[in-house]
């Protein structure tokens, strides 16, 4: 890992770790609420019931945010499970209705809190294109 990925894979693993703690137990109601906003835009997720998709997602958070705080892991392999996630959540913001304005890419009020995961997107994207060689510094 460069030293120059550090605040970058700090940042934003802090971030999702935290997102990934928050959910670890969440209530049926939270379980149900978060399930049917993925299911807007993921009409395949129906199949799964609320609190197994919530766990879910949990793990998922849990286990990308600590990869990237661990230093061990290449960066290029983090970049890569960054990228997907914040696909995942760029996907909810282009597909969910309420999101954007109509016809733009302009957020809404409600569209503003998935509207800045496009930062985990550049995130992902800097690491890739800098690549995963050592820093010699």
């Amino acid at each position: 890992m460069r030293l120059a990925h550090l605040p970058a894979r700090v940042a934003s693993g802090l971030y999702i770790l935290n997102s990934g703690l928050s959910k670890r137990n969440a209530p049926q109601e939270v379980a149900a609420g978060l399930h049917g906003f993925a299911m807007a835009a993921y009409p395949f997720l129906e199949q799964v019931p609320p609190a197994k998709f919530v766990k879910a997602l949990s793990t998922s958070e849990i286990v990308l945010g600590s990869t990237l705080l661990v230093p061990l892991v290449p960066t290029r392999l983090v970049a890569l499970g960054l990228g997907a996630f914040s696909a995942g959540l760029l996907g909810l913001y282009l597909r969910v209705p309420g999101m954007r304005e109509a016809g733009s890419l302009r957020w809404t009020e409600q569209g503003q809190a998935i509207a800045k995961d496009v930062f985990l997107a550049g995130i992902a994207g800097t690491l890739l294109a800098d690549g995963g060689g050592r820093d010699r510094s």
